[in-house]
């Protein structure tokens, strides 16, 4: 099952960790208001609002945009730093998903969002990814071709306690391999991650021969999904 824009607008993710009783702690409510708060002051409501995104906002963004360009930051790199109790794994077995940590650089997409929708389309974003404050949202300065962009990025907390840390790559794949959640299994997160960013020439030869080891791992066979192609 997939995480749909009408979810965000009922808020159901919030609603869904209600029957785990606390196993998941989630960011108070007032603290999560006051994050998004914070983020838009860093914002000019008279102009557009961009969105860096490195792993599934690429392929499921569910926020109304009107453009995308690659973009790539520096700084921060892309990694399996964050367990996922419920979305790709499991309390009993916890998955990883990707955040973005300090050091290196990272290629992505960078969305742009109408200034007349960026409230909204940002409380969505929230919804997503702020429910366990497992990011600390910053604006950071991204390259898109000849341009040089201000975006909102969701950089890992390390102060979470879904916070991994950096994890061998026999334990990654281990854990890739065998967890599965709600929205389905780490494999796949991996597999379309991949296949997505490749579609758009960004080339993570670290994710690359995650994919190929955790295929291994689980005698699988990968059908690459069509991704949309991102203008340069």
């Amino acid at each position: 099952m997939s995480l749909t824009r009408e979810d965000l607008e009922r808020d159901l993710p919030r609603k869904s960790f209600a029957h785990l009783k606390g196993e998941v702690p989630l960011l108070a409510e007032a603290e999560f208001h006051a994050s998004l708060e914070r983020a838009l002051a860093g914002w000019n409501p008279k102009r557009d609002l961009w969105v860096f995104a490195y792993a599934s906002l690429i392929w499921n963004p569910l926020f109304h945009f009107v453009e995308r360009r690659l973009a790539s930051i520096h700084g921060f790199h892309r990694c399996f730093c964050l367990r996922s109790r419920t979305g790709r794994g499991s309390i009993d077995r916890p998955g990883l998903v990707l955040g973005l940590d300090f050091g290196g650089c990272c290629k992505g997409v960078a969305f742009r969002i109408a200034a007349d929708q960026a409230r909204h389309e940002l409380k969505l974003i929230w919804r997503r990814e702020m429910l366990l404050g497992s990011y600390s949202p910053r604006w950071v300065v991204t390259r898109a071709g000849n341009r040089r962009l201000r975006a909102l990025a969701f950089v890992v907390n390390h102060a979470t306690p879904n916070y991994a840390e950096k994890l061998p790559a026999a334990t990654i794949i281990a854990t890739l391999a065998a967890a599965h959640g709600r929205y389905g299994s780490g494999a796949d997160y991996l597999y379309q991650t991949v296949d997505c960013l490749e579609a758009n020439r960004i080339h993570d030869a670290h994710l690359v021969h995650l994919r190929d080891q955790v295929m291994r791992a689980t005698h699988g066979v990968h059908h690459a999904v069509e991704c949309p192609e991102v203008g340069a």
